[in-house]
């Protein structure tokens, strides 16, 4: 039994790989094709692309395991049943259930490590990813001089070039714009026939050799009065100019920065910032309640005639007018009610702005929490769908049992995505919202797994079409017995 035990677990942990490094694989290709236009053109560094894939793939194996279990299980099932090796098992006394008894430890075994993963290597891998991919999509393109297009990447200096013999790497009609005294008036412009450009020894600037040139240094109006501006022009044979390149490199952003998102934050971490964000909220929300409610008290109708008999000067007939009331006083008190009442919709508008914010902000931590444990649970619920579909369809490979891995998968994603949706909306309650696919797909798989038990012909063709011959039979011969007056 040992034996037949290590050649299940040896069956299916060969197609779990394969079928994990290609899944995975397909998600960084998705990632890469999201950001192309973000990497393109950069002069990025091999290793820092390499960097950047690497995260991006750790970044997407929560997702890919329940994929890969799903392929997996089918294959290996169906790849038994194809070679007929079910029949002897089941023809031995052993049931579906004792025959799938390891793979079943080795789906939860996955299962766990999936968990830990999301839980403790994930939000890591998520601050890495994070972080320079803000770098990399913030960087500045790299040095490329096209003919006839200026460049402004160069801090303080624009570049336009005529053009550009590709085999000398000679620069013709060169332009340079200096802005780097901008903000004290001061413009230079630089003007040469032929150029050419090499990087200094550390790389850190460009150095131009300009020759038969011209500079134009316009300075500012002495004593900063409009007036005329004193004009500077000289000329040169040759000339170099040193240009600072460190703004193209790829600048680093400090991690602590990213470190409060909800992406890197582990279970216990998740629940500690959102209880944190709930009773926050909370406490301003009686804050705001309570204020609203000060504005919103009533004066007592007398209190501006007793306000007024308490001063030191009393006036009785402005308080006989105040007491019956006055058409002017009416008046004011009318506006400085109308101003009340639209200070309030204002500030109800803002509270309620602000509420919005908050709710969205720690609904995001809570779908974060589910998440986690949803996508370990769906390696279990996978497993159970994808064992006995493979155990009924009796078809090994990449062919059928990728195309139901990708019908199932899709069902799947699609329910997730749209109840996430629903559940940043506030429509949806995270629970059971973040689990509604895994609920929905979990009958299924209870379903085929009985079905597998049961040796039933559910998706065999062969009982299929002798089901529809049966019935044609019987629509034939009931069509062909005369009616019974």
């Amino acid at each position: 039994m040992k034996k037949l035990h290590l050649m299940m677990v040896r069956a299916y942990l060969g197609p779990l790989l394969i079928t994990f490094i290609i899944v995975l694989f397909i998600l960084n290709m998705q990632f890469l094709w999201k950001y192309v236009d973000d990497l393109m053109g950069k002069g990025l560094p091999w290793i820092t692309v390499a960097q950047l894939l690497f995260y991006a793939a750790a970044s997407a194996v929560p997702l890919a395991i329940p994929l890969a279990v799903l392929l997996s299980s089918i294959m290996t099932m169906g790849g038994l049943g194809e070679r007929s090796e079910l029949v002897p098992m089941r023809s031995a006394g052993l049931g579906l259930f004792r025959i799938m008894l390891p793979l079943t430890m080795t789906a939860l075994l996955i299962a766990a490590l999936s968990f830990w993963f999301s839980n403790n290597a994930l939000p890591l891998a998520e601050l890495k990813f994070r972080s320079l991919l803000w770098d990399v999509t913030h960087k500045k393109p790299a040095l490329n001089l096209r003919p006839g297009v200026f460049f402004n990447g160069i801090d303080g200096f624009t570049i336009r070039i005529s053009g550009k013999d590709e085999e000398s790497g000679e620069l013709r009609d060169v332009l340079i714009y200096d802005h780097r005294s901008a903000f004290q008036s001061d413009r230079t412009v630089v003007r040469a026939e032929r150029g050419r450009m090499k990087r200094s020894t550390d790389g850190n600037y460009l150095i131009l050799e300009l020759e038969n040139g011209h500079v134009y240094d316009e300075q500012a109006a002495i004593g900063g009065q409009r007036g005329d501006r004193p004009l500077l022009r000289g000329r040169f044979a040759r000339d170099e100019l040193r240009l600072d390149l460190s703004g193209l490199a790829l600048k680093r952003t400090d991690e602590d920065l990213f470190k409060d998102n909800y992406r890197m934050l582990t279970l216990g971490q998740l629940g500690y910032v959102e209880d944190s964000l709930s009773l926050k909220a909370r406490q301003r929300e009686l804050q705001e309640e309570g204020h609203l409610l000060a504005s919103l008290r009533p004066t007592r109708p007398d209190s501006i005639a007793r306000q007024l008999t308490r001063s030191h000067v009393v006036d009785s007939a402005q308080v006989a007018r105040l007491a019956v009331g006055d058409p002017a006083r009416r008046s004011l008190l009318y506006e400085a009610a109308s101003n009340a009442v639209r200070d309030n919709i204002s500030f109800l508008d803002r509270m309620m702005e602000d509420r919005e914010a908050k709710r969205a902000r720690i609904v995001r931590y809570d779908i974060e929490w589910h998440r986690k444990l949803m996508l370990s649970f769906a390696c279990i619920v996978f497993f159970f769908i994808g064992a006995p579909l493979g155990a009924i369809v009796r078809k090994g490979g990449m062919g059928l049992p990728a195309v139901w891995a990708i019908v199932f998968f899709l069902i799947f994603h699609i329910i997730s995505y749209s109840t996430e949706q629903l559940v940043k909306t506030g429509e949806l309650a995270a629970w059971p919202g973040m689990w509604i696919s895994t609920f929905v797909l979990l009958p299924i798989g209870a379903y085929l797994t009985w079905q597998a038990a049961t040796d039933s012909p559910l998706l065999d063709a062969d009982a299929w079409s002798r089901g529809w011959d049966k019935l044609r039979a019987r629509i034939h011969n009931r069509a062909r017995t005369p009616a019974v007056p």
